[in-house]
C-alpha cells in the first residue's frame, strides 16, 4: 500500500460538523504547541490584516462604482461590480491564498480569498454579512507529496446595519459565490463565524508554506490559526503533519489523536495518523488502525490514478488510461486527472480524445502556470491534426 500524508486544505472549507448532540467545551491549543523548536516566524502574522482595506479599495468604492451603488444601492451595485466581466474581472487561482487588499490589488485569488476582498469591502460599506459553508463534493489536488482536500465557502450580503426593518428579511439578502450556480445549487449550507474564516485563511498559508518547504512559517500560521479559533480541527490536523515533517513523532500523534477524539471519523487524522505509528514503530497499532481506515475508505483519493500511473511507467497505455478514466469518473473536474488521460490516449494514437481531455485539463486548472502549461500542449496536439 502507497504511503500518504493527507492536509485537510481548507481553502474553501470548514470542516465537517461534529455529529455529537452534546456541544464539546471549547479546546484549549496552547498543549499543543511546542514553539521552542521552530525558529520565529519570517513575516509578522496579523489577524488584521486579512480584512483590512487599502487605499486602492477604498478608491474603488467611491469613485470607480459609486454612481452604480447610488443607483443600484449598496448590496446589488457591489454584487454587481464584482460579477460583471466589465469590473474587476476577476480571476480565480488557487495559488496561494491572499489577503483582501492583495486579492483586489492582483485581481485573483482563490475562492476563499475572493470571500475574504468581498467582506472587506461589506464592511467597509456598513453592509450586514453571514459567511457560510457550503457541502460541495469533497475534491482533492496534491504538491510536492501532499494530498488536501477542498470545500467552499459563500457570502451572503444583507442590507445596512443602521436599516432597522421591522425583521430579518431573506429575501432582501445577496449570495456572492464564485463557483458557477450549477455547482452549488441545492447544497447544503451552514453558517459560520468570522473566526472560523480568519482560522481557514491561517491554515491555508500553514498549508501553502509546507509544500513550498518552508517548515518553520508554516508551524506559526498553523499555530496561530488555532489561537484564532481552538475549535477549528482542520488546523490541528495542519499541526499534526507540521509535527510529522519536523520529526516530532510524539506531538504529532497528539495532534492528531485529539483530531480523532473530536471527530472519531476523520479519515484524514486517520490516514496520517497510521504514518506517524508506522514512523515510530508500533506496526501493530498502525496496521489495526490502517484496517478500520480501509474498511471505511477503500478506495482513498488518488486511488486509481496512482495504479494509472503505474501502467504509464509499464507502457500499457490501454490500462492506464482505464484507470485514469475511473478517477475522472469522481472527480471530473480535476485538471491532473484529464491532463494523464489525454497522455494515454495520445501514447494510443487517439489525437481526438487526447485534445478533447487536455482541453478540459486547461479549463479547470487553478494555477495560472498550469493553464500555461496545459494551453502550449495544446496548441501542440492541435497542430498534430493540421499535418
Amino acid at each position: 500500500m502507497r504511503t500518504w500524508l493527507i492536509l485537510l486544505f481548507s481553502a474553501v472549507f470548514a470542516g465537517c460538523a461534529s455529529q455529537a448532540t452534546v456541544p464539546q467545551a471549547i479546546p484549549q491549543p496552547m498543549r499543543f504547541f511546542h514553539d521552542a523548536g521552530f525558529t520565529p516566524a519570517s513575516e509578522p502574522i496579523d489577524a488584521t490584516r486579512i480584512f483590512a482595506v487599502s487605499d486602492e479599495m477604498r478608491h474603488y468604492l467611491n469613485f470607480n462604482i459609486a454612481s452604480e451603488l447610488r443607483t443600484k444601492g449598496a448590496q446589488r451595485g457591489l454584487f454587481d461590480a464584482l460579477y460583471s466581466k466589465h469590473q474587476l474581472k476577476l480571476e480565480y487561482d488557487a495559488e496561494i491564498t491572499r489577503n483582501a487588499a492583495d486579492t483586489f490589488k492582483v485581481r485573483s485569488g482563490n475562492c476563499l480569498s475572493l470571500v475574504i476582498m468581498t467582506a472587506a469591502f461589506a464592511k467597509e460599506m456598513g453592509l450586514s454579512l453571514q459567511y457560510q459553508s457550503v457541502a460541495v463534493d469533497e475534491t482533492w489536488s496534491r504538491r510536492a507529496n501532499l494530498y488536501f482536500s477542498a470545500g467552499h465557502v459563500n457570502l451572503v450580503l444583507g442590507k445596512k446595519r443602521f436599516d432597522t426593518g421591522k425583521s430579518y428579511d431573506y429575501y432582501q439578502t445577496l449570495t456572492i459565490d464564485f463557483l458557477p450556480p450549477e455547482e452549488v445549487r441545492g447544497q447544503h449550507v451552514r453558517p459560520i463565524e468570522e473566526n472560523t474564516i480568519v482560522a481557514m485563511y491561517m491554515n491555508n498559508r500553514a498549508a501553502e508554506l509546507l509544500s513550498s518547504g518552508r517548515l518553520d512559517d508554516a508551524y506559526w500560521w498553523a499555530r496561530e490559526a488555532l489561537v484564532q479559533n481552538p475549535a477549528y480541527l482542520p488546523s490541528y490536523n495542519m499541526l499534526g503533519v507540521i509535527y510529522w515533517r519536523h520529526h516530532n513523532w510524539a506531538e504529532a500523534e497528539q495532534a492528531f489523536n485529539f483530531a480523532l477524539e473530536r471527530e472519531p471519523d476523520n479519515l484524514l487524522a486517520m490516514a496520517n495518523l497510521v504514518q506517524v505509528l508506522q514512523t515510530m514503530g508500533r506496526v501493530d497499532e498502525a496496521n489495526k488502525l490502517r484496517v478500520k481506515l480501509d474498511r471505511m475508505q477503500p478506495y482513498p483519493p488518488f486511488y486509481y490514478f496512482d495504479r494509472g500511473i503505474a501502467a504509464m511507467k509499464n507502457n500499457d497505455y490501454s490500462q492506464a488510461r482505464d484507470w485514469f478514466a475511473k478517477e475522472v469518473d469522481r472527480a471530473p473536474y480535476y485538471h491532473e486527472f484529464h491532463f494523464w488521460l489525454a497522455v494515454a490516449y495520445f501514447r494510443l494514437d487517439d489525437v481526438r480524445h487526447a485534445r478533447k481531455h487536455m482541453a478540459i485539463a486547461m479549463e479547470n486548472s487553478t494555477t495560472r502556470n498550469d493553464q500555461a502549461l496545459y494551453a502550449a500542449k495544446l496548441d501542440r496536439l492541435n497542430a498534430l491534426t493540421q499535418h
